[in-house]
């Protein structure tokens, strides 16, 4: 059966403790750390960007760019990361490509200008890259498919652990230190997670037995299924938007729409990291326990992307009687439901193919957040900045236009012809 346990085969764990139910839960928890370092990775410019922004008098549009290459180096090692989990296994190419990661972090750290920091960050995307797919397909090899939703929701929980870093604790360190140094300190995490994935779980199985041209023909058929692109618009979307804004943009958002102090801003970017980690567990949770009464995982995860955008609408409207904690936390816990869809496509592709599908799902991903984050970056300089203050007018054409383009999409995702629950 795809996605089944190599060493319990039912759904139910053992009830006495045993080697392999210790072994599963550390892969969870070890799995789980990396896509946290990941994550940490992934907004850490957002607390670095006054500082970039003071030493190298970077617009808008350059710091959007500089902080999306992570997202374009990550994007564009998705496809070849996917093969190797499926030849190597999530265990080694995970903590390969971390070494990466280290590296990019110590050159982003004594980079000098732009080019260096650029280098930096797309070399540390590239090597974070397989951080959610390794765990996603490590996951599906050692616990039940019907597991999955509630262990992804548990992986990206870890993940918004990271997000609520590089809010108000990430504000206190550069209180304290200066960026060059938090980036040293990373790369010297990097390192530590690399070690511990090579020597702290074990492999779920050999090696895949594919040929190179043989894992190609199924990463084609990957990419020509309907069933894949049925769910990946609304999905890219979701995740996209949601990562471009968290990472970088909010803080402009809230300063200058909601005319929040920096110190505001950064606890209420912490409340969204908190919200999301919550948000993942939840759902995964809910997911879970409404299949069992008639509602499909295909349903739910669409409702709560369809939430995020009613979420991004309230934003918009500044209506008084709602509190701004309430709605960034509701940002937060909707804005991480396309992370469902990942189990979906666990159940939609074999167990040979997860890993080339859930990296594929993630490129996408990944390919539209450096879109977005270059974009709103390029959008917003069309009007004029006043001590790096933006008009109103500016963010609500950004947010008009991205949330027209996630309608048209959920339209798209509602559309799916229903054989059978999934």
């Amino acid at each position: 059966m795809p996605g089944a346990s190599p060493t319990t085969p039912s759904d139910s764990l053992a009830s006495q403790p045993n080697p392999a139910a210790n072994a599963r839960w550390r892969v969870l928890a070890v799995f789980s750390l990396g896509f946290l370092v990941s994550y940490i990775f992934r907004g850490v410019n957002l607390g670095f960007a006054p500082f970039l922004t003071r030493e190298l008098g970077l617009s808008a549009a350059d710091l959007g760019l500089l902080t999306s290459f992570y997202f374009l180096g990550f994007a564009c090692a998705q496809l070849p990361a996917g093969i190797l989990l499926d030849r190597y296994g999530p265990r080694r190419t995970e903590a390969a490509l971390l070494l990466l990661a280290v590296a990019g972090s110590l050159v982003f750290a004594f980079a000098p200008g732009m080019a260096g920091l650029a280098a930096g960050r797309a070399m540390i995307g590239v090597g974070v890259s397989v951080c959610l797919g390794a765990a996603i397909q490590a996951l599906s090899m050692w616990f039940p498919l019907s597991r999955m939703p509630l262990l992804n929701g548990l992986v990206m929980a870890i993940g918004g652990l990271g997000a609520g870093g590089v809010g108000s604790p990430l504000s206190w360190l550069l209180a304290w230190t200066d960026w060059r140094t938090v980036s040293i300190g990373l790369a010297a995490l990097t390192f530590a997670m690399a070690v511990l994935l090579w020597f702290g779980v074990p492999d779920a199985r050999r090696a895949g037995k594919e040929t190179f041209a043989e894992q190609l023909r199924g990463t084609r058929l990957i990419l020509v299924s309907e069933k894949f692109w049925r769910v990946v618009p609304l999905t890219l979307l979701n995740q996209g938007i949601f990562l471009a804004v968290q990472t970088l943009w909010v803080s402009a958002f809230m300063r200058d729409v909601q005319g929040l102090a920096p110190s505001e801003g950064a606890r209420l970017v912490s409340v969204i990291g908190f919200a999301m980690m919550a948000g993942c567990v939840g759902a995964g949770w809910a997911a879970r326990h409404l299949e069992r009464r008639g509602v499909s995982l295909y349903a739910f995860a669409g409702f709560g992307m369809i939430g995020f955008i009613a979420v991004q609408l309230l934003l918009m409207a500044r209506l008084p009687f709602l509190p701004l904690g309430v709605l960034w936390a509701a940002y937060g816990v909707f804005g991480s439901s396309g992370i469902l869809t990942y189990a979906l496509l666990a159940r939609r592709f074999p167990d040979a193919l997860i890993g080339r599908a859930t990296t594929a799902m993630t490129l996408t991903v990944f390919l539209a957040t450096f879109v977005f984050q270059v974009g709103i970056g390029f959008v917003l300089d069309f009007w004029p900045s006043s001590g790096g203050h933006y008009p109103v007018a500016a963010h609500w054409v950004v947010w008009g236009g991205l949330v027209g383009l996630q309608v048209l999409a959920a339209g798209w995702y509602l559309m799916e012809k229903r054989g059978g629950k999934v």
